[in-house]
């Protein structure tokens, strides 16, 4: 199907994630996670390595936008996460900033043999505040710390700079597998914590689109083809 396609765009971007699926016994509930960066740093690595367990050296550039799906167990709770590769060239950023809306979680990768890519985390970052919903939580990963050789980014400069982002920090290498499972885990965990909190805060009678993806009974189909 067409990446760009306006109708699979506008069932992707509608639907509205965190929810428990009422017809679906299979998971309790779906969160729909981005994994965005510069091109080349490893993100479709990142993610076939998270969902297949496996490592290919040479991908082509992502067209657009893809997704994988995996159940994992937390909290007794069966969680699907929709996990969304973005393109990270410019020219797909229209694409790409389409699917931030509804996204629960965001994975921000840089590559610590490449300068750029570290220095564009900020902009990533604002891409991030104006596109999604306003509590959406972030994970900075710097990755191919298998590269250590060609290290041009520092572990601490990582770590500073998640700080002052508000952010948790990994490391992580698609290729030897270092942090990549633990990566998810905690943004995970992290949304899971929110989500309690935003449900313990909340009025009941009040809680909705404003508190930000909420349990609601209504599922979108997040991808189907089209004839466009």
């Amino acid at each position: 199907s067409d990446p760009a396609c306006p109708l699979q765009m506008a069932s992707a971007t509608d639907a509205r994630y965190g929810q428990k699926e009422s017809s679906d016994q299979n998971f309790d509930y779906m969160f729909k996670i981005l994994i965005i960066g510069n091109s080349s740093v490893g993100k479709t690595s990142f993610l076939f390595r998270y969902a297949d367990d496996s490592f290919t050296p040479a991908f082509v550039s992502t067209v657009g936008i893809d997704f994988k799906v995996k159940t994992i167990y937390r909290n007794d709770k069966r969680i699907k996460l929709q996990i969304w590769d973005t393109a990270g060239q410019e020219r797909y950023r229209t694409i790409t900033t389409a699917y931030y809306r509804g996204a629960m979680g965001f994975i921000l990768m840089y590559d610590i043999t490449n300068e750029e890519s570290f220095n564009a985390v900020q902009d990533w970052s604002t891409q991030i505040k104006t596109y999604s919903w306003d509590n959406a939580q972030v994970l900075l990963v710097g990755n191919k710390c298998d590269m250590e050789d060609e290290r041009v980014v520092a572990s601490e400069r990582g770590r500073q700079l998640a700080e002052h982002l508000g952010f948790e920090f990994f490391e992580a290498s698609a290729k030897d597998n270092i942090n990549v499972k633990q990566t998810f885990e905690r943004l995970v965990d992290i949304i899971c914590e929110k989500m309690s909190e935003s449900l313990d805060t909340a009025d009941p009678a009040v809680s909705g689109a404003k508190q930000g993806p909420q349990l609601t009974d209504q599922q979108v189909p997040p991808h189907q083809d089209c004839a466009c």
